[in-house]
C-alpha cells in the first residue's frame, strides 16, 4: 500500500497554519484547565472549528466538543484529542510556563500544568481539522473531530458516551488517536494489539484498635497490619502472574494515625494495578482482596476490610487490521521516522469511545523530546534519569517538530481511509 497522493496535497497547507498553531499551543500551555473544568479550552476549540466550517456540538459530557465535516461519499473517520491538564506545579522554566491554579473536586486550590501533553494533542488536531477543511477536493467521506474532557480521571470518554455520542456522530468506520511521549520528536510509533494497560485504583481500609503508644498490648495496630499487607502484596505479581504476562501492582499511599505516641484505629492504603488482559486483572484484584482479608484475620482485626475501586481505565488494544493500514501509511509518509511503539504501562480512556461506537481503532505514540537531548541521554545510558516523562513537572515537548509531526500523523492516518488516489 502507498499513502494516497492526497496526503501530500493536503499537507502543503501546513506552512499556512503553523504560525497560529504554535501561538495556540503556547497559549493553551500557559492556561491549562483541570479535568471537567475545560471551559475556556473548549470555547477556543469550538471557535476554531466553527471558522473552518465544521458542524459543531459543544457541552458533550460536560465540556466535550465534536466537529463534523461531511464531504461526499465515503467512510466516517473519527479523530480524538484529550483536553485536560493535571494538578502539577510546572518547573520547566519555559517563557510560556503555566502559573495557573484551580480548585479541585475536593475543594483544594492546586497548581495546574499540561504535564501530559494534551495541549499538543488539541493543537495538532485543530491543525489537522483546518488542513482537511481547506483541501476538501483531496478526500471524500465524513471527518469527525472529537475533543474529550477528563481523560486524566478516566471518566471523560464515558461521560461523552453517556451524553449521546453515538446519536451525535452516527456510524463511525474507524477511530484514531495519538499521544505525545518521551521519545525523540519527529518519531511516530505504532503497535498492534495491547498498547496501553488497563488501570484500577483501589482504596483499602483496614481496622484495628486504638491505644496509647506505650501500651501496644491494648491495641491492634493498623500500621503493623498495613505494613504486613504491603510486604505480602509484593509476591502477587512475582508469584501468581506468569513472567511473560506484564502486570504492575503499586501501593502508592498509606495513611494512619495522627501522633507519634498514639496507635490509631484504622489505616487506609491506596493501590494501583496495571494489567493488559481481563484474566490477569481479575487474578490480581482477587489476590489483593484475599491477602488483605487474610492479614486482617491474622491480626485479629475487629472489623472486615473495606474495598473501593476508583479511577478505572480500560485497556487500549489496537485492532490489527486498522494498525496495519495506518502503519503502512506512516511508513510511506514518514519513512524511517515511523517506528514500532513499545508496550506502554500507562493507561487511557480513549477506547471507551470506539467500544461504544462499535468501531475498530488504533492509537499511536508521538515523540516530543528534542532529538539531540534524547540521543545524548541515550548514549550516556541516562534516559530514565535525564528525560522527563509524562506527568513530570519538567515535561515540556519541544514545539517543533512535535506539532508538525502530530498534525501530519493525524492527516496521513485519516487519509488512509478518506484519501483519493490520483
Amino acid at each position: 500500500m502507498s499513502t494516497p497522493t492526497s496526503a501530500a496535497a493536503v499537507l502543503t497547507g501546513l506552512d499556512e497554519v503553523r504560525g497560529w498553531m504554535e501561538d495556540f499551543y503556547q497559549q493553551l500551555h500557559e492556561h491549562p484547565e483541570l479535568s471537567h473544568q475545560e471551559t475556556e479550552t473548549a470555547a477556543s476549540v469550538a471557535q476554531r472549528l466553527r471558522s473552518d466550517g465544521y458542524q459543531l456540538t459543544s457541552g458533550v459530557g460536560g465540556t466535550g466538543v465534536i466537529g463534523i465535516l461531511p464531504n461526499g461519499e465515503g467512510p466516517t473517520v473519527l479523530l480524538r484529542a484529550d483536553m485536560d491538564a493535571l494538578p502539577v506545579q510546572e518547573e520547566t522554566g519555559l517563557a510560556y510556563a503555566s502559573e495557573a491554579t484551580a480548585v479541585d473536586g475536593q475543594g483544594t486550590t492546586v497548581p495546574v500544568m499540561h504535564a501530559c501533553g494534551h495541549d499538543v494533542h488539541v493543537t495538532a488536531l485543530l491543525g489537522a481539522a483546518a488542513l482537511m477543511a481547506a483541501a476538501k477536493d483531496q478526500w471524500s467521506g465524513v471527518l469527525v473531530v472529537l475533543f474529550q474532557p477528563a481523560e486524566e480521571v478516566g471518566d471523560g470518554a464515558r461521560g461523552m458516551v453517556q451524553d449521546g455520542l453515538a446519536a451525535l456522530v452516527g456510524t463511525v468506520d474507524v477511530a484514531l488517536a495519538q499521544h505525545v511521549l518521551p521519545m525523540p520528536a519527529g518519531i511516530v510509533g505504532t503497535r498492534a494489539g495491547a498498547v496501553l494497560s488497563a488501570a484500577d485504583s483501589m482504596r483499602v481500609t483496614v481496622h484495628g484498635r486504638g491505644a496509647h503508644g506505650s501500651m501496644p498490648q491494648a491495641a491492634i495496630d493498623p500500621v503493623v497490619l498495613a505494613a504486613m499487607i504491603v510486604v505480602r502484596l509484593q509476591a502477587v505479581i512475582s508469584r501468581e502472574i506468569a513472567p511473560t504476562e506484564p502486570a504492575v501492582l503499586t501501593v502508592g499511599s498509606i495513611q494512619s494515625g495522627t501522633k507519634s505516641n498514639v496507635i490509631g484505629d484504622h489505616a487506609v492504603l491506596q493501590l494501583n494495578v496495571r494489567t493488559y488482559n481481563p484474566q490477569t486483572r481479575t487474578t490480581v484484584l482477587d489476590a489483593i482482596r484475599r491477602v488483605v482479608t487474610a492479614e486482617c484475620q491474622a491480626s485479629d482485626s475487629p472489623a472486615p476490610p473495606e474495598f473501593e475501586l476508583f479511577d478505572q481505565f480500560p485497556p487500549t488494544t489496537n485492532d490489527a487490521a486498522t494498525t496495519d493500514k495506518v502503519s503502512a501509511a506512516f511508513a510511506d509518509y514518514f519513512e524511517d521516522r515511523a517506528t514500532q511503539l513499545p508496550l506502554q504501562s500507562a493507561s487511557e480512556d480513549f477506547s471507551d469511545i470506539p467500544a461504544a461506537l462499535k468501531a475498530p481503532y488504533t492509537y499511536w505514540g508521538l515523540g516530543g523530546i528534542d532529538p539531540d537531548t534524547y540521543h545524548t541521554a541515550e548514549e550516556a545510558g541516562r534516559v530514565a534519569q535525564d528525560i522527563p516523562v509524562n506527568h513530570s513537572p519538567y515535561f515540556a515537548p519541544v514545539i517543533q517538530p512535535t506539532l508538525d509531526t502530530g498534525t501530519q500523523a493525524l492527516v496521513v492516518a485519516a487519509l488512509a481511509y478518506l484519501g483519493i488516489s490520483k
